[in-house]
């Protein structure tokens, strides 16, 4: 049977349609309840500080929990992550609502259940987007994520309306009530879904490890850090807007719960439209092209909605700043995980939400406190100016379109051994035999320099170069990684761009066959 690969082909999947129809209705509540709370917190105290640590409350756990949430999907069955981490959300939300209901809030207990909220947010986002993989084919993965990205926008362009309607006719704690209601769909979907265990040759990760290990990735991988590095400007000053808009709306523009709602479902229907328009600018315009554009656009924008206090022309300028936003964020995810191989891209996500939610939580502190003492007008132009500014970071961290082949190459031969070692025996340390010729030395020296930053992305230790100087023309490659367990990972990490890399160099060698690799097991001393 041909594989479907149509944009709704993954929708003839019931167990991913049930999914996506029950994530549009929880991230519409998601929505319904951000208006609430930025607007009780309007309510509880009028200092734009306070207004803006609702968003610092919702992004600081993301922040904090990324990396290990990210190496928990890993290790843990993804199902029970997310299905514990909706009764979590679920619960905590039923509670504030209940609280909010009998008029026992603060701008305290507002700030906790928030951050509680937020926690179970962190803990599940990574496993949740983990899984999507388990749900459709090789072939309709594309389409899933596309689809997942415009379910995401489109509760963005009406969740927002909905939560000001609420607040209007209901009041606030209605919307804490409706989001309690709109995770039961995804508990329900999730708990049916009969996941197909994976059956592992290797122990799972350990935490420790997997963290370590994605870390290390990070730190070698200099297309992964130029991303996150422009994710990091971009994200400082554009969080302005999201953390100020509940003051701008109230104090600026005089306007209610369901005006505030409006203006958010306007940067979602910017959203919407720029996830349209933006397959059609990357074929004609290279993506750091697209995110420059959109930057100045968003910075533009910010920059009206500071000193034009009419909601005719706010509106559209946050039109305006939705879809930046969308051409933005979107360019840098999908270098995420594209530029990234299968092994690690759980932890790379989660490094790179790390960064988008850091950004949001402490964003949304800093320009909460530049509006406390400068005014808000004052504090959105900063931030505008500020994005701007950051663009003079492309130059140092381009973003270079992915182009490797990441697939696994497979290409290790398995170690001919007299015995097994176990998972845990270690350190071991890898030594390839290399014999050059003195006269290319400097170039195959050039060449062992990019593949010791593969073996240390992969997950080696360290890494040395030996040169034996008794015999000029031998050199010794070494490497170790922490235990057997973790150097027969790197047999399965290994990708075809790396074949290539490894190739350039054995082409130095001389020898008779390929250069000799030798596997050594760190053995204890006897005791005396």
């Amino acid at each position: 049977m041909a594989a479907r690969t149509g944009a709704l082909a993954p929708l003839s999947n019931p167990t991913f349609r049930a999914l996506w129809i029950a994530s549009l209705g929880s991230n519409v509540g998601t929505l319904v309840q951000g208006v609430g709370a930025a607007w009780l917190m309007t309510s509880l105290a009028t200092s734009p500080l306070l207004v803006s640590l609702v968003q610092s409350a919702t992004s600081l756990p993301s922040f904090l929990l990324a990396l290990p949430a990210g190496a928990l999907a890993d290790v843990m069955d993804r199902r029970v992550i997310v299905l514990g981490t909706n009764i979590w959300m679920a619960v905590t939300t039923a509670v504030l609502a209940a609280l909010t209901f009998f008029g026992a809030m603060s701008p305290a207990l507002l700030l906790a259940f928030t951050f509680l909220l937020g926690l179970g947010s962190a803990l599940g986002t990574p496993a949740w987007q983990a899984m999507l993989p388990e749900l459709v084919t090789r072939e309709e993965l594309p389409a899933a994520v596309a689809l997942n990205s415009a379910g995401f926008n489109l509760a963005r362009s009406i969740g927002p309306a909905i939560g000001g309607l609420a607040v209007a006719w209901l009041g606030t704690g209605s919307t804490f009530a409706l989001n309690a209601v709109s995770y039961l769909g995804v508990i329900y979907v999730v708990a049916r879904w009969q996941r197909t265990a994976s059956v592992a040759d290797l122990p799972a990760e350990r935490m420790g490890g997997a963290m370590r290990v994605g870390l290390g990735y990070v730190r070698h991988a200099p297309e992964l850090r130029a991303v996150l590095a422009r994710t990091a400007l971009f994200m400082a000053f554009a969080s302005a807007i999201w953390a100020l808009l509940p003051a701008v709306a109230r104090y600026e523009l005089a306007m209610g719960p369901t005006g505030y709602g409006i203006l958010l479902g306007c940067l979602g229907l910017g959203a919407v439209l720029g996830a349209v328009v933006l397959g059609w600018l990357r074929e004609r315009v290279s993506t750091n092209r697209v995110v420059l554009g959109a930057s100045l656009a968003y910075a533009l924008s910010t920059v009206v909605v500071a000193r034009v206090p009419n909601v005719w022309v706010v509106a559209p300028a946050l039109f305006v700043t939705g879809l930046a936003w969308l051409c933005c964020m979107s360019s840098f995810n999908t270098h995420v995980q594209v530029g990234t191989p299968l092994w690690v891209r759980g932890r790379a996500l989660a490094i790179y939400l790390l960064v988008v939610f850091g950004g949001m939580a402490l964003g949304g502190a800093l320009w909460g406190a530049v509006a406390q003492h400068a005014g808000l007008p004052m504090a959105l132009e900063l931030a505008a100016g500020g994005l701007v500014l950051g663009l003079l970071g492309a130059r140092r961290y381009p973003l270079a379109e992915p182009t490797a082949d990441l697939d696994p190459s497979h290409h290790w031969p398995e170690p001919e051994l007299y015995a097994s070692p176990r998972p845990d025996d270690g350190p071991v340390f890898v030594v390839v035999e290399y014999r050059i010729d003195p006269a290319q030395a400097p170039a195959f020296k050039a060449a062992l320099g990019e593949l010791r930053r593969l073996r240390l992305r992969d997950g080696a230790q360290r890494w040395t170069l030996l040169h034996d100087i008794a015999v000029p023309e031998r050199y010794l490659e070494s490497f170790s990684t922490r235990t057997w367990a973790e150097h027969v990972r790197q047999h399965h990490r290994v990708t075809e761009a790396d074949r290539l890399i490894e190739a350039r160099a054995a082409a130095f060698h001389q020898g008779d066959g390929p250069p000799l690799v030798s596997h050594l097991l760190a053995t204890p001393p006897p005791r005396s």
